[in-house]
């Protein structure tokens, strides 16, 4: 097991700088996650940040399980969700 910081796993794996993470943290601090066309929104713009496209399907998907709050927790299932 690697002890390696996450933020540097982070960047390592999707190219994301801390700051970037920071700023976007920023941002979702006080977001209507309820609001569909907000969610849409963060989805793209952190798939656009980690250069990994998302298809239609699975943005559908994602917003559909944000916004009815049904976002699984762990993160076995969110691993399953975001390898699909």
């Amino acid at each position: 097991m690697s002890n390696q910081n996450p933020f540097e796993k982070i960047k390592k794996q999707a190219n994301l700088s801390p700051n970037e993470i920071y700023k976007v943290a920023d941002s979702v601090k006080h977001a209507d996650f309820s609001d569909e066309r907000t969610v849409r929104q963060l989805i793209r713009q952190l798939a656009q940040m980690a250069n990994k496209p998302i298809s239609k399907d699975k943005e559908d998907q994602i917003v559909s399980m944000i916004t009815s709050n049904n976002m699984p927790m762990d993160m076995q299932s969110l691993n399953k969700l975001f390898k699909k």
